[in-house]
């Protein structure tokens, strides 16, 4: 439970972000910003694995670059979902994705599949 909350933080840190770089991305209040990323891990979770299975083909097919539009398809799915949360193209929401993974990959390399912080040490 902790580690989905963590997640879910740094969910809402990309979203953050992502909101703060493209202007077609707003939030109501910092409340559906954190609505929208809880969302957002709970579909990632649960409709994500389907819609990748569905769309297999296709993302071979691309060599993965659909997964682009899949995870846009998914934080479109939470904006339309969450009132309050609007996205104002397809593009703001591949951007969005774009920007919410690079954030969760970078906060998730620090931190254990236990949500715990890892302290990297770098040895001559």
């Amino acid at each position: 439970m902790v580690g989905f909350l963590l997640r879910a933080a740094i969910s809402a840190l990309g979203l953050w972000v992502a909101s703060e770089i493209f202007s077609g991305l707003r939030f109501e209040s910092p409340s559906k910003l954190i609505v929208a990323a809880l969302l957002l891990g709970i579909v990632n979770a649960v409709v994500r694995p389907l819609a990748f299975v569905l769309t297999l083909p296709l993302t071979v097919l691309t060599l993965g670059l659909f997964l682009l539009v899949l995870n846009a398809g998914m934080v479109a799915l939470v904006a339309w979902i969450v009132p309050g949360f609007e996205i104002s193209g397809f593009w703001t929401a591949v951007g969005a994705a774009l920007i919410v993974s690079l954030v969760s990959w970078a906060a998730s390399s620090a931190i254990g599949g236990n949500g715990r912080v890892e302290v990297f040490t770098i040895r001559k």
